[in-house]
């Protein structure tokens, strides 16, 4: 069986870590799994893959992957594998355009990693969708509130989606060690209190409000942000116009992420909404309390056992922020809470399913 996952770029997101993570797992069991990147830049999650030496990354070149004349470059894999798993778009658009065009009998599924996106507030987006999808066998839904809105937006029937929820190797963040905390940044003090939130610099990420939340903090409290994208600049001169850039460190895209979860007093991730929070499920497996705003596809995941907080209420935050610092009962209830939530969320479930879904496609009709 050949497989080949198809994605925008490995830049920073949960979908691409997911490729990190998971594409290594299939091929050790014995599935040969490669991956296309429509932009090909040599990213930390590119750089990881290529050393890990487990499949072949085909990169279509380094320019927008908003290009239609990727289509063309794509026709050429559709017929070297047995099925193409998408994830993304515009990947989505591009794959199953080139199905259309080339004929290809080759089968594909599509992964809906968001509960929402801004197609579906325009009834013209409604309809190219609906054609679109039609061109996916079976499209992967990774939770019940992603799985519904889909659902309500295309119109299918239920047996075109299949749920299955993204996961984490619990294992590797049990063994990883923490930074010294001293280590991390030149302004960190062994006495400070360090906050870290680990998304993406573009919406739906909120790192505006946590950033806000800072002035109503003591000063030894510091924020870690990890990520890169559109929207740092942004949030640079928000820390600095609320006088606590020397708070808030930037720390860019980090391939060590664990380890400064590990590091950290308090993680959290403030968003409007979410598909299945990769970033949120390591927050909680990391031994640290975890707090996420109140968002769709993101405040299910965590109620009961991290701690909720409205979107975009900084002042709100900060009075979470402060009850974990000073109640140390809460603050290790949380965490005990926050672990055994994580556990239902084994990388080694999310394989095994979309192993059996491939196969499912693949056996030939009676």
């Amino acid at each position: 069986m050949k497989i080949l996952q198809i994605i925008n770029s490995l830049g920073t997101g949960g979908a691409e870590k997911l490729m990190i993570d998971t594409i290594p797992l299939f091929n050790e069991k014995k599935l040969k799994v490669d991956l296309l990147v429509l932009n090909g830049n040599e990213t930390p999650f590119f750089k990881t893959l290529q050393q890990i030496n487990c499949c072949n990354i085909f990169p279509l070149g380094n320019g927008s992957v908003y290009n239609p004349f990727l289509i063309f470059k794509i026709i050429p894999y559709l017929k070297k594998y047995d099925l193409i798993h998408v994830h993304i778009f515009p990947s989505l658009y591009w794959v199953a355009l080139a199905k259309m065009i080339s004929f290809s009998k080759t089968k594909l599924i599509y992964t809906e990693h968001s509960t929402s996106n801004n197609r579906r507030k325009y009834f013209i987006f409604k309809l190219i969708d609906r054609y679109i999808y039609s061109f996916y066998s079976k499209i992967i839904t990774i939770s019940s509130e992603v799985d519904n809105n889909l659902k309500v937006h295309l119109g299918f029937k239920s047996n075109r989606f299949e749920i299955i929820q993204n996961g984490i190797n619990l294992e590797t963040i049990k063994q990883t060690k923490p930074i010294i905390k001293t280590e991390i940044a030149l302004n960190i003090k062994k006495d400070s209190c360090i906050l870290i939130q680990v998304s993406s610099f573009r919406y739906p990420k909120d790192q505006k409000t946590v950033i806000k939340s800072l002035t109503h903090l003591e000063d030894n409290i510091v924020l870690l942000l990890v990520g890169d994208g559109p929207l740092k600049t942004e949030c640079e001169v928000l820390a600095d116009t609320l006088n606590v850039s020397e708070r808030v460190l930037f720390l860019g895209i980090r391939m060590d992420v664990i380890s400064l979860l590990k590091s950290s007093d308090i993680i959290i991730l403030s968003s409007h909404h979410e598909g299945l929070s990769l970033s949120s499920i390591e927050g909680m497996a990391s031994g640290k309390p975890f707090i996420a705003s109140d968002a769709p596809g993101l405040g299910d995941i965590v109620r009961n056992a991290g701690i909720i907080f409205p979107i975009n209420d900084e002042i709100a935050l900060a009075k979470e922020i402060q009850h974990l610092l000073n109640d140390k009962t809460y603050y290790h209830e949380t965490v005990t809470n926050c672990i055994k939530r994580a556990k239902n969320f084994s990388i080694n479930n999310t394989i095994e399913k979309e192993i059996h879904l491939y196969k499912s496609l693949l056996q030939p009709i009676s």
